[in-house]
């Protein structure tokens, strides 16, 4: 059974991987679409101006770049089993966000809201199997059964 739930952890991770990619490789649209919806907070100004500074890049994009990075390295962290248990803990808090600013369902009217309700649906789920990597971490210790009863 255990070599299941590491090819399910594998092709799990694949999604972010892929989309992490994607992301990078559509830099720019990566970064018109985040500009769209993430507005940076007054406070925080001075803090990105800073950082777009150093790095010669528009927040927009840096996110883009961050966010892309981010994706493809949790999900090869969790594929190869390796601080899976953080990097679930951390793809929960990013999915959370994801779909709190991109797709806002309940910002929709009637007939357009229904793929993002269903994206929202989507990422809700990934939450789920998020949170049983979390739980599970590195798998069974030895001393330990792998599934308890079942």
């Amino acid at each position: 059974m255990p070599a299941l739930v590491t090819f399910g952890r594998v092709l799990f991770a694949v999604l972010f991987m892929y989309t992490g990619a994607t992301k990078l490789f559509a830099i720019q649209t990566t970064a018109d679409f985040i500009a769209t919806k993430v507005t940076i907070p007054a406070m925080l100004a001075p803090y990105t101006s800073q950082l777009e500074t150093m790095t010669g890049m528009p927040m927009p994009q840096l996110l883009a770049w961050s966010v892309g990075g981010f994706e493809i390295l949790a999900g090869l962290m969790i594929a190869v089993n390796f601080g899976a248990r953080f990097f679930a803990i951390l793809l929960i808090f990013f999915v959370i966000a994801t779909t709190f600013y991109f797709h806002d369902f309940w910002n929709q009217p009637a007939p357009q809201n229904e793929k993002m309700l269903i994206d929202a649906l989507k990422n809700l789920s990934l939450i789920g199997a998020l949170f049983m990597i979390a739980g599970y971490g590195r798998g069974p210790r030895p001393n330990e059964p792998a599934y308890g009863d079942v």
